[in-house]
């Protein structure tokens, strides 16, 4: 089979899966729910990431995004006491859902129309260089501003759990 056949299956395959994880987001009550389409549309752009042969990438969208941001969003949905199966949402009208659609439908139809009819010229594939060149070229000279964002990062999650524990007090 044609290698160029099955990088345009595979990148259907991905932006279908982007799509799905997309509309399943924005459109499901339940924030459980919506937080899985998340989490999938994020492993279809590290498929993307793949195709583009930009491996260090995809592992990187894998474990901040599927797996931090994401286990940030569980905390806050679970700290925030809200209803996981969406119950306090009244149900949306016939218009709020053609609406909706429509706001889904027009920006994915002109990047797909735009997509179609644009030629563009494909360009080289970047020079690979290792991992290690990479690590050193980004936190060789910031490792201690790097350090410090997580530092920060670990006192908004502490302060977050207590704020929680606080709120669960009875009073």
């Amino acid at each position: 089979m044609n290698m160029e056949l099955l990088a345009r299956l595979a990148f259907g395959f991905y932006a279908a899966v982007i799509l799905a994880g997309g509309a399943l987001a924005v459109s499901s009550p339940s924030l459980i729910r919506a937080m899985v389409g998340l989490v999938t549309a994020l492993f279809g752009v590290a498929g993307m990431y793949l195709l583009m042969d930009a491996a260090l990438v995809a592992l990187m969208q894998i474990l901040i995004y599927v797996g931090a941001v994401s286990v940030l969003i569980f905390f806050a949905i679970m700290l925030a006491q809200a209803s996981p199966d969406g119950d306090e949402a009244a149900p949306a009208s016939l218009w709020e859902y053609a609406r909706s659609g429509l706001v889904f439908v027009v920006p994915v139809g002109v990047l797909a129309l735009t997509a179609v009819l644009v030629p563009v010229d494909s360009l080289p594939l970047p020079k690979h260089i290792g991992p290690e060149a990479l690590g050193q070229g980004l936190l060789g000279p910031y490792t201690l501003a790097f350090e410090l964002i997580s530092v920060v990062l670990l006192a908004a999650m502490a302060g977050a759990v207590l704020v929680a524990f606080e709120r669960r007090k009875p009073r």
